[in-house]
């Protein structure tokens, strides 16, 4: 390829990178808009999806009680009255920092933050490409022990990957003096994937160099294709190369201002060069690879330089001007990539960049393998948070029932109270579904126990048998229980490293099965299919002890006229195809009730709770109202969630309304 022709097909690949970005950009105006309103008004939990701020939120150890809390500490009176869920000053501690980070309450962060990204630097370099006439430049990370992860259009094919190096430590030590930098071969002939319209390139890198020295030395960063690591609103930083430049930071002035399902655009001051480079949230997990600017234009769409005037290509990437960047999201690439059909060394090296059971230190990846640190660490975090939502619950009036009661006649104003049958119930369902703002994932240690499922006197019933048990105890066996189940999907990994994805579901399914938590889907999990929101919508989820949890098993509600002949356990009893809880009758009916309500023709076939039962649960429902406890329930979840439980805040409705269309 001659100059000419290499810097044509350059040219066409980055100016179509940066139409594109521009076109998705200019496409979400009204999006970007309404976001930045709404973050303006109310905030940054707000701006963004419901459920990723609730993904967001469980990944910083902390739940919407929490950051309720946090959120109106500077205006709610320090009292123990009333929902709300004020502290005192003394409890905002480290462990509530990163969250006060997210809702621009406090700058502070502690000085792990540089050290951890201080350890993430060290994972990215500067790619060198020789090309005909001289090098082009980009930056790129590591994913994986040995594989490298770029922009398509830093490294397009196979054979510029041959040609091309990375370069850890091209950069300046503390007194600005540049280190020496430390090259490593790039070996595209042991695993090279790419993808055009994702923009992203994996490359396997060599273990050694010429000098004996060590890939290894330079860790990785593991990827999470999971969501909550960034939300609308939220600064991020990024670790690159600019123009080639030696390596530097954009550092929380870098603000994500839309969410796409495959991109992310962010305000920020990279500049060409940093192409591949990792773009990181404050806990320094990888959010996004950086691939393009986007461009500002005239009103003809032509590009303008750094100083107003048209840009031409021969005036180098650095003269162009910029209104934002777009980052494609990682969990794009792990699924492009997840897709590929691979073989041998290639798959193995490929399942590298999905093994990660986590970081011990901020920023860096350790190679697939069982860690304790990392379990141990994980479970001492989910337990700080499940305690620290303890204590917050000890501090609030358990039920106010005049603020309770404004709450309710609010939240149906919009109701005709004149309704029933058919149009009663797509009433409801409608309002239950709108109102269903925040969807937290199952967490029982985090939300049920501590607070929702508390009885007047601070402690837990189980639903089914009635024992009594302290939150705490429940909090400490469930994280216990989390533990043992990543112990074994740790062994899993290790033991079956080629396993796919239907492999690795059922092998969760096993443990969980086999490793249950002291909770009670009223609505098995198996008939929604372990599904979110369902699966973690707090109306039906109860603490209940594993014995009667697996006593009940998925089994449907029934009516025994002899029940009290025949009790195993407290728990209640179970004959064929029926089970019939000893205690809460009318929590499971009205809960039960509320699931058909909000989740219309879920469920319903002939192993599950069909319609012909439903006068089991009308006769539940009118035999044992609802008590101060299942009140509490209600007004604590709509606190959560948002959204409440009609058949306790109006038992009539149970007979109002038509159910008939509910079922699948």
């Amino acid at each position: 390829m001659t100059i000419a022709e290499h810097v044509s097909r350059v040219e066409t690949d980055y100016l179509a990178q940066l139409d594109k970005a521009a076109r998705r950009f200019d496409e979400r105006t009204a999006r970007r808009e309404e976001a930045r309103l709404a973050l303006d008004r109310r905030g940054v939990l707000y701006a963004d999806d419901p459920e990723r701020v609730t993904k967001r939120l469980a990944r910083l150890n902390a739940d919407w009680s929490l950051a309720r809390s946090v959120e109106r500490v500077e205006t709610v009176p320090r009292t123990t009255t009333g929902s709300a869920l004020p502290l005192r000053p003394d409890a905002f501690g480290a462990d509530v920092l990163g969250l006060e980070r997210l809702m621009g309450r406090n700058d502070l962060t502690g000085v792990a933050f540089l050290e951890g990204g201080y350890l993430a630097a060290r994972s990215i370099g500067r790619i060198a490409l020789r090309v005909p006439g001289g090098v082009r430049h980009g930056t790129g990370f590591m994913v994986s022990p040995s594989l490298l992860m770029t922009n398509n259009h830093v490294l397009s094919t196979a054979d510029e990957a041959s040609r091309a190096e990375i370069e850890f430590n091209y950069q300046a030590d503390l007194d600005g003096r540049p280190l020496k930098p430390v090259v490593f071969a790039l070996e595209p002939q042991k695993f090279f994937t790419t993808d055009r319209e994702l923009d992203f390139s994996i490359v396997a890198v060599a273990e050694r160099n010429e000098s004996d020295e060590q890939l290894a030395d330079f860790h990785w960063l593991p990827l999470d294709g999971t969501e909550g690591k960034v939300v609308l609103g939220e600064f991020v930083n990024i670790i690159q190369h600019p123009n080639g430049e030696p390596k530097q930071l954009a550092l929380r002035e870098n603000q994500i201002v839309d969410v796409l399902d495959r991109f992310v655009h962010y305000v920020t001051d990279t500049a060409p060069g940093s192409s591949g480079s990792p773009v990181f949230n404050d806990q320094w997990e990888v959010v996004a690879l950086h691939h393009s600017a986007v461009p500002e234009t005239d009103d003809d769409g032509r590009l303008l330089a750094v100083d107003g005037s048209l840009w031409r290509p021969d005036m180098g990437e650095h003269r162009l001007a910029w209104k934002a960047n777009e980052g494609v999201r990682i969990s794009s690439v792990l699924e492009a990539v997840s897709r590929l059909t691979l073989t041998g060394p290639a798959a193995r090296l490929r399942d590298g960049l999905f093994l990660a059971p986590g970081r011990v230190t901020p920023g860096v990846g350790t190679p697939p393998g069982p860690s304790e640190t990392v379990v141990d660490d994980a479970a001492q975090r989910d337990l700080n948070a499940a305690l620290f939502n303890l204590r917050l619950g000890e501090e609030l009036v358990y039920y106010d029932a005049r603020a309770d009661a404004a709450a309710r006649d609010a939240y149906y104003a919009g109701v005709d109270t004149g309704a029933s049958g058919e149009a009663l119930r797509k009433t409801l369902t409608e309002l239950l579904k709108e109102t269903h703002e925040r969807r937290p994932s199952y967490a029982p240690s985090r939300m049920v126990y501590p607070w929702v499922d508390l009885h007047p006197d601070r402690r837990l019933r189980s639903v089914y048998s009635g024992k009594t048990f302290s939150p705490e105890e429940f909090i400490r066996a469930d994280i216990a229980t989390e533990t043992a189940r990543l112990r074994g999907l740790q062994e899993f990994l290790l033991r079956e490293s080629s396993a796919g994805p239907a492999e690795l579901a059922a092998e969760l399914d096993a443990l969980e099965a086999s490793l249950p938590f002291n909770c009670e889907h009223v609505v098995p999990q198996s008939w929604f299919r372990k599904r979110e929101p369902m699966r973690g919508d707090l109306h039906h989820l109860f603490a209940c002890e594993v014995t009667c949890n697996s006593f009940r098993s998925n089994i449907p509600y029934m009516d025994f006229p002899q029940f009290d002949e025949a009790r195993r356990e407290d728990c209640g009893m179970r004959e064929g195809n029926g089970f019939e809880p000893a205690h809460h009758q009318g929590a499971v009916a009205r809960a039960t009730l509320y699931f058909l309500l909000r989740y219309p023709k879920l469920v319903g076939d002939n192993e599950e709770f069909t319609e012909d039962r439903l006068p089991i649960l009308l006769d539940w429902h009118q035999r044992e109202p609802a008590t101060e406890y299942e009140l509490h329930r209600n007004a604590a979840i709509a606190e959560i969630q948002g959204n409440r439980n009609p058949f306790i805040d109006h038992p009539e409705w149970a007979t109002d309304i038509d159910f008939s269309e509910v079922w699948a």
